[in-house]
C-alpha cells in the first residue's frame, strides 16, 4: 500500500487511520482515534481530534477544527463521535463539536454538503445529504437539518429545532421554531414566506410534484385551521410522497412548527 503524504511539520497521531490517499497539510494536527478514508485531503492548520470519521473524498480546508469536546457543561469526556460523509466540503475555520450521551452521542455531517467558513455545528446536529450551510451559520446543539437545505449566511438555529428536506433560509434568519419540508423561512424571528419554490424547480421537481406541495401547504397554514385539524386532513388526503413527507413531519413535532 502507498503512504498517505503528509506534510513533515503536520502532526499526526501513529495510531490514526489514515487511507494511503490522504494528503494532510503543513501544521495540521490529527488525534489517535481519527479515521480518513481513500482521497481525504486536510488542509493546513486544520485541527481534527476525538472519535472522528472522514469518508471517501471529504475535504477539510484550513484552519477547521473537527471533533473536539462539546460547549455542554454536563460533557465530562465520554468517547463520542463525528462523522464527515462523502465528498463534503469543510471550509475555513468551521468548528464541528462531536456528539454528547445525553444526545444522539455523535454529531453527523452527510455526503455532498458544503460548510461555508466561519459556520459552527454544534453537538449531536444530524446533518443530511447534499446541504450547503453558508458562511457565519450557528447551529445549536441536536438540531437536525434535511436532504438539499439550504441555509444562508448568518443564520442562527435554536437547540433541537429541525428544518425539514428542500427548505431554504433567508440570510440573517434566527429560527427557533421547526421549519417545514420544501418551505421558505426570513426574518428575526423567522416566520414561513412561502414555499421554496424556485429552489423545488432548480432540482428538477415536476409541475405536478410542486402543486402536490402547494396543497399540502395550503390545508396546514392556508386554511386557517388548527394544526391538530390540519393534520387530520392532511392525512385524508395525502396521497403523494411529499405530502406525505409534510404529514409526518408535522406529526412528530414537540417544539413549535414555524407558520406563516
Amino acid at each position: 500500500m502507498t503512504e498517505p503524504l503528509i506534510h513533515p511539520t503536520a502532526i499526526v497521531d501513529k495510531a490514526a487511520q489514515l487511507h494511503g490517499t490522504v494528503r494532510v497539510g503543513p501544521y495540521a494536527v490529527i488525534g489517535p482515534s481519527v479515521v480518513a478514508e481513500e482521497g481525504v485531503v486536510v488542509g493546513p492548520h486544520a485541527v481534527i481530534t476525538g472519535s472522528t470519521t472522514l469518508r471517501k473524498g471529504a475535504r477539510i480546508f484550513q484552519f477547521a477544527s473537527i471533533g473536539d469536546v462539546p460547549q455542554d457543561l454536563k460533557f465530562k469526556g465520554e468517547d463520542t463521535r463525528v462523522f464527515i460523509g462523502e465528498d463534503t466540503q469543510i471550509r475555513e475555520f468551521v468548528s464541528i463539536h462531536k456528539g454528547t450521551v445525553t444526545g444522539r452521542k455523535e454529531t453527523r455531517v452527510g455526503a455532498r454538503c458544503m460548510v461555508m467558513s466561519n459556520a459552527h455545528i454544534a453537538h449531536d446536529c444530524i446533518v443530511e445529504d447534499d446541504v450547503i450551510i453558508a458562511g457565519g451559520t450557528m447551529l445549536a446543539g441536536h438540531v437536525t437539518i434535511g436532504t438539499q437545505v439550504i441555509i444562508s449566511g448568518l443564520v442562527g438555529i435554536h437547540q433541537f429545532v429541525r428544518v425539514g428536506r428542500n427548505a431554504f433560509l433567508a440570510g440573517g434568519a434566527i429560527v427557533v421554531e421547526d421549519v417545514m419540508p420544501f418551505c421558505f423561512a426570513q426574518g428575526d424571528r423567522a416566520r414561513l414566506r412561502g414555499l421554496n419554490l424556485e429552489g423545488l424547480k432548480r432540482r428538477g421537481y415536476s409541475k405536478e410534484r410542486i402543486e402536490s406541495v402547494k396543497r399540502a401547504y395550503k390545508i396546514l397554514f392556508r386554511e386557517k385551521r388548527t394544526l391538530e385539524d390540519a393534520v387530520a386532513t392532511l392525512t385524508k388526503v395525502a396521497t403523494t410522497d411529499d405530502a406525505r413527507a409534510m404529514l409526518e413531519f408535522a406529526r412528530r413535532d414537540k417544539r413549535s412548527l414555524m407558520r406563516p
